[in-house]
């Protein structure tokens, strides 16, 4: 069997979950089968990568450069018995792929677009039209995987005309031998974090997805002995740049100890990081699943997180880490239980350390990439039979 996986993210060019999940499954999914990746930026090992830069629309909206991209892989997998794309970037590649060669298309959620009006502030018009890709493809598709329960839910409540037997669950996963309890301390100490004092972590973009803002407002009540590392990537947009820079600002005036990391730190120096926080916190507003929460796991960290979406699925509450109800009418109370919560652990340091330990159990057990391969696999076999 030769498949095709279409995505915009490919190592080393991976800044979200949805490349962290293409890199990890095609690891194992080469094991089982011929595998071809092509994604998108500049060319790599391990993949087929299309520009995003068509000189013939230099100035047009960034959605139209992504379509024109999604023609040349279109054009690249007519040898393919499948396709199978991931997030809307490259979702019309498959799709078009399915209508030129007959081939099956199979469609992984990562998220959705209906799911995060936000974007319109980033993409203008241009979120209307990827909106309209990602329609079109779901529906048309011959199979959806759907990474968590809630994401199937997600799925099914946005396409309603999708047969919901065609929207199958399979989780992310985890690489717990790469994610694993690190005993150095030197990137921590680069960064000038004090090794005697508590600190929480969060890792992801700046995007209105992630909570952010609400992470910040809630360091204002945080015990006065816990530090804050932020690894957080450049926001989405100048206006939302504006906002977190500015309560970013309150809360270096109000409280010591807090780092700010826009650089994307190398997968090694994260785990670092991961491995000492006394929690890692997880504020998002929207999370299919959260494959942060479970690489915080696999390191021996415990999670506070919002109850949104797949975590649930992922955090166990009250064993693995503790979760906290977001509301989007009520974010004052929000925001001050995640400084509840986190004021807990730092007052029960071995609540927190227990808590690690039983992440790592559960994310060993429960979310290997090889079954997520086998399962992928599986799938794929049911469709060219």
């Amino acid at each position: 069997m030769k498949i095709a996986i279409l995505t915009r993210e490919f190592p080393p060019d991976v800044y979200g979950g949805a490349g962290v999940h293409a890199d990890f499954l095609v690891r194992e999914l080469r094991k089982l089968l011929e595998v071809d990746v092509h994604c998108m930026g500049e060319p790599r090992n391990g993949a087929i990568a299309h520009s995003e830069d068509d000189p013939r629309i230099p100035q047009a909206n960034a959605v139209l450069r992504i379509l024109s991209t999604d023609l040349t892989m279109t054009a690249a997998v007519g040898s393919s018995q499948l396709v199978h794309s991931h997030t809307w970037y490259a979702n019309m590649a498959g799709h078009w792929a399915k209508l030129l060669y007959g081939v099956p298309h199979v469609v992984t959620a990562h998220s959705l677009e209906p799911r995060r009006p936000w974007k319109a502030e980033q993409l203008g018009g241009g979120y209307r039209v990827s909106s309209w890709a990602e329609r079109t493809a779901y529906e048309a598709a011959d199979a959806v995987v759907a990474v968590s329960r809630g994401m199937r839910d997600d799925v099914l409540a946005c396409y309603p005309s999708i047969d919901p037997a065609k929207v199958h669950v399979i989780s992310n996963g985890i690489d717990a031998e790469f994610y694993h309890p690190d005993p150095a301390t030197h990137v921590l100490e680069r960064l000038g974090v004090d090794l005697n004092r508590p600190y929480v972590t969060f890792v992801g973009r700046i995007t209105r997805q992630k909570g952010v803002p609400h992470l910040l407002r809630a360091g204002l009540q945080l015990d006065p002995s816990v530090q804050l590392v932020l690894l957080a990537g450049a926001a989405d947009t100048v206006e939302l740049k504006a906002e977190t820079d500015a309560l970013i600002d309150e809360l270096k005036a109000a409280r010591d100890g807090v780092f700010v990391v826009s650089e994307m730190l190398p997968r090694e120096e994260v785990r670092q990081v991961l491995t000492h926080a006394l929690a890692f916190c997880c504020p998002s507003v929207y999370e299919p699943l959260g494959i942060v929460n479970l690489e915080a796991m696999a390191c021996e960290t415990a999670v506070v997180a919002s109850a949104v979406g797949g975590i649930p699925e992922v955090v166990d509450d009250g064993v693995t880490g503790t979760l906290v109800h977001y509301d989007e009418n009520d974010t004052a109370t929000f925001e001050r239980q995640l400084a509840e919560r986190i004021n807990d652990l730092v007052a029960n340091p071995s609540k927190a350390e227990a808590m690690g330990k039983a992440g790592r159990t559960r994310a060993v057990s429960e979310f290997g990439w090889d079954a997520v391969a086998d399962r992928t696999v599986a799938l794929y076999e049911s469709l060219l039979s």
